[in-house]
Order: C-alpha cells, then structure tokens, then sequence
C-alpha cells in the first residue's frame, strides 16, 4: 500500500538546500528548476554493509515527522495526524506539497509515491462523512484505492525547529532568528520568527529580496510603508498573520512578513507606524519550507539504514491564477 502525508518543519537548517541543484540565490529552491528526488540527497538502495536497506512503514514515516515537527507544538484548534492509510504498509517515496488538493494526489498518483506529506490537513474541523459525492470525500477514496496514505503536520511544523517559520527566516537571510511568539513549553521554538539582516536596508530593497526569494504565483508580494525607510529587524510568520500585528510591533520588527493580511487590520497597523509590511501568498510562504523536511526524512531514513525518496510538489496551489491591473486605463 502506498501513503499519504500532511507535513511541517527546524532553525538548525536555515541553509538547507543552499548550494544544492534548484536553489536559487537565497538558498531557499527555486521552483523554475526542477529539484532531483528528495531535493538533491540521493540515497542508494543499500545500506553500508552492502545488504538491502530494510523497508520503512506508513508508522516509521509518520515518527520521523512527529520528530522533525514534535505532536506538543500543535495548536488546540489543529489537527495534525495520520488521515487515511494502514501504517503497516511500506513505504519508499513520499511527495511533499502545501495543500492536499486533487492536482496533488493526481501528482501522487503518476508518480507512483506512497505516501503524501502536506502542511494542511484535509479537515481542519472535522466531517461526519467521507462520501465520494464531497469533493474532500471523493480524495479519501481516490487515495485508498491508489494505496496512498495521507498524514499532516500543520502548526507543528509552523513552530518547530527547521519547520516553516525557520525556513522563511533563511530565505529572507535573517541572523540569530528566534521565535517570535515562543512555545510554553520549548522557548526555543514556536511560531514566526524575527531576526536581524546582515546590514540595514531600504524597505523597497528588502521587498526586492523576498520577492525573489519566494516561489512565484499570480498574487506576487504587496509592501505597505515607507519605501526609502530603512530597516534591519524583520518578523516573520508563514500562512496568515493577522493575529500577529501587534506581537511583532511589541518584538520591535522594522518589518512583518507574512500571508492573507486583510484591509483594516493591515491600514490600522499601519497608521500607527512600524512594522512595515509584506504580504506574500500563504502558499508561498509556506511552500519554502518543504524542500528541509524532505532532506531531513531521506537523512532520518538513511539513520535506520534505509532508502527514502522525498520529493517536493511544484504544484502552486494558490487559488489565484491570474492577477491583472485595474482602472480605466489598464489594458
């Protein structure tokens, strides 16, 4: 049987991925050039003494995330868990993508993978069916009779270390970042992350940098504030971040990166001075985070002795698809 997972990610591998084939100048992947399997770590198909590596299971698969994005860092409205599939099952590739959407289980299923890992989970809140004439139902079945099991990791991976947050602060090149609001019960991790750029910059320079350093989609990046103010101290937080306006103002950001801000909470913060703000696609906010974990499952594999391919999901999953320029004069 095959499986399906919904993933999350570390600080310590701020530059994983930099120097590899697809990264672009950031270090972050560039999602132009396609990455090899597991994002350029080839592992063979025996293990050192030359005898072959042992298989993994749908459950090992599902440790060595729940290592990588730890159970007690979820938020309590989220879910993050094994959705479908027997964790008995073998395992030997797994595709890695943001959302759990029918082009990437279509993508699961031509590439022959056995499990899927995705950052969001397929019921954020629960359902009392899984009825094929749901557009969520229909994929649970399309995923069991392809054997794919299907797990996620959602705010676990947001706040762990080497997780979401991390990786956003490694493609924007922040120095010594720490969590921006930190977890009760690990300081040293938790959601966001705010850090200091090598030397200060102009806002419009920085937006330039983050604009590169994320993967494209339609929406691109929006700035609000003062364009020739310079700034240092940059807050980060993968997917939506209204809710952290105000602990990235008391953290003392020059700049907020982040997703899904909306109109009033966006103009009040900003009448009221800094942090500057960028506002990316949750999507790509989130998807930069993908290519560490898959490097971290093939070295975690490659620990017990065996051989995993993980590979990442070039799939944008934005719902936007094009953006066009408005007013009376646009073409």
């Amino acid at each position: 049987m095959k499986a399906l997972i919904l993933w999350q990610f570390s600080d310590v591998e701020r530059a994983a991925g930099a120097g590899s084939p697809g990264a672009g100048a950031s270090g972050m992947p560039d999602p132009a050039v396609p990455l090899p399997p597991g994002g350029g770590a080839s592992l063979g198909a025996m293990n050192q003494s030359g005898a072959k590596a042992p298989a993994l299971t749908v459950a090992d698969v599902v440790a060595m995330v729940e290592a990588a994005a730890p159970p007690h860092l979820a938020a309590p409205w989220d879910s993050n868990r094994l959705i479908c599939g027997d964790p008995d099952e073998a395992v030997a590739s797994v595709l890695l993508a943001v959302d759990p959407v029918a082009s990437v289980v279509q993508e699961a299923i031509e590439t022959g993978a056995d499990m899927l890992i995705t950052h969001h989970p397929l019921y954020l809140r629960g359902t009392d069916h899984v009825s094929a004439a749901d557009p969520k139902g229909r994929l649970v079945h399309r995923l069991i009779r392809n054997g794919i099991a299907l797990l996620n990791a959602h705010t676990t991976l947001d706040a762990a270390h080497g997780g979401v947050a991390a990786a956003l602060a490694a493609a924007v090149g922040l120095r010594a970042a720490v969590p921006l609001e930190p977890d009760s019960q690990d300081p040293t991790q938790g959601i966001g992350r705010i850090g200091a750029l090598e030397r200060p910059t102009r806002l419009r320079d920085l937006a330039a940098v983050v604009a590169a350093a994320l993967p494209d989609s339609a929406p691109g990046l929006l700035v609000g504030g003062d364009l020739e103010a310079t700034v240092e101290t940059v807050a980060v937080s993968g997917g939506a971040g209204d809710s952290l306006l105000e602990a990235a103002r008391q953290a003392g950001a020059d700049v907020f990166l982040t997703a899904d801000l909306r109109h009033h909470p966006a103009s009040e913060h900003l009448e009221a001075g800094r942090p500057y703000l960028l506002c990316g696609t949750h999507w790509a906010t989130e998807w930069v985070g993908l290519a560490p974990l898959a490097q971290r499952l093939e070295r975690a594999a490659a620990a017990r002795g065996a051989r995993l391919e993980a590979t990442v999901s070039r799939i944008v999953t934005d719902p936007w698809v094009m953006r066009l320029p408005t007013g009376p004069d646009s073409p």
